[in-house]
């Protein structure tokens, strides 16, 4: 249960309810981090479109989606969001196929991560679990090591964005107690 009130689809009104239409519309439901949103319509929208815009406009920057699901899932695993580590585990897997990589991802397994990806993903993640974890320890070289894996400077932008996104959103789901759906892998599109 949700620590503060929510109003769901059924009890929806208004602005919330055609949000609620067009997000279960695009992604096959309503999750409960958005949910948790409904008391401000607005950000909620906001929320949504800059979801969107992050994880499903890759063509402006070249990052690969199934990167940004991997560091969806270490930044969750690194803040201990077992909600956000489901919700984009899913998706991961239907993106690669690779069980194997999505546990290693979840494990925060460094050793097996190293095996299994090359050295440009493993770039980005491991700069992904310092913002999450270490960011007073994140320095100018961490950014070069991107650029001379060959990291554009849009792509580093995008990347961390990606990261910060998914550090609010975890802080989101853990302050407030959002649960895990029933449906959820309705909801991991």
């Amino acid at each position: 249960m949700a620590r503060i009130t929510t109003i769901n689809e059924s009890e929806a009104t208004g602005y919330l309810s055609e949000l609620y239409e067009r997000v279960a519309d695009q992604r096959g439901g309503v999750s409960n981090v958005l949910k948790i949103q409904s008391l401000l319509p607005k950000t909620l929208s906001d929320h949504f479109n800059l979801y969107k815009t992050l994880m499903f406009a890759t063509k402006t920057t070249g990052l690969p989606r199934k990167l940004l699901e991997m560091v969806a899932v270490i930044v969750s695993a690194t803040n201990n969001c077992s909600y956000c580590v489901k919700h984009h585990s899913e998706p991961l897997y239907r993106l690669i196929k690779n069980g194997r990589l999505v546990e290693a991802l979840q494990k925060r397994d460094w050793e097996s991560l190293s095996q299994l990806v090359d050295q440009k993903t493993l770039a980005a993640l491991s700069l992904a679990e310092k913002v999450t974890g270490r960011i007073t320890e994140v320095a100018a070289g961490d950014i070069d090591r991107l650029k001379s894996l060959g990291y554009s400077d849009i792509q580093i932008l995008h990347l961390v964005l990606v990261i910060n996104y998914f550090n609010f959103v975890n802080r989101n789901v853990l302050v407030l107690g959002v649960e895990l759906e029933s449906n959820y892998p309705e909801m991991c599109k």
